[in-house]
């Protein structure tokens, strides 16, 4: 899971309330759709800092809760506001995140320097989701590398 560090970091998230922090404004399908229909409490999160001076994992989190509406879509006077959406039938979902640790910055050249990692999918040419996949396998890589 991707986040802007200047909007939420690792140390935001582990100085949170129970280190655990809304997932909110997620605005494509695809991302949406994710952490709707894959993600379980429980799950484990790469926390990944992006749109930053040197972009890669910052930290791990898990997934704290079961997929519920994003208020800031009804907010008129959010950055993630969406006409479209209503109380009845909102467009756009998030969940709690708890940060569970932070680790050392494990770059993007890092991360695609691994040959086991060559398909992971925010690795793909491209890819701008701020959520994605992670396989058990690539999970188990990172954990090995990530701990060095």
């Amino acid at each position: 899971m991707k986040s802007e560090p200047d909007e939420v970091s690792i140390d935001d998230a582990l100085a949170a309330h129970g280190s655990t922090v809304a997932w909110f404004g997620v605005r494509n399908y695809q991302a949406r759709n994710f952490m709707r229909d894959a993600m379980r409490v429980g799950d484990g999160v790469l926390f990944y800092h992006s749109s930053c001076d040197e972009p890669g994992i910052a930290g791990i989190a898990e997934v704290a809760s079961t997929p519920y509406p994003d208020d800031t879509q009804f907010d008129s006077k959010s950055a993630y506001y969406d006409p479209k959406a209503t109380r009845e039938n909102p467009r756009w979902v998030l969940v709690d995140v708890r940060a569970t640790q932070k680790t050392r910055l494990m770059t993007l050249p890092e991360l695609r320097s691994i040959p086991e990692l060559a398909d992971m999918q925010i690795l793909r040419k491209g890819n701008r989701l701020s959520i994605t996949p992670v396989t058990p396998a690539e999970w188990r890589c990172i954990m090995r590398h990530i701990n060095k």
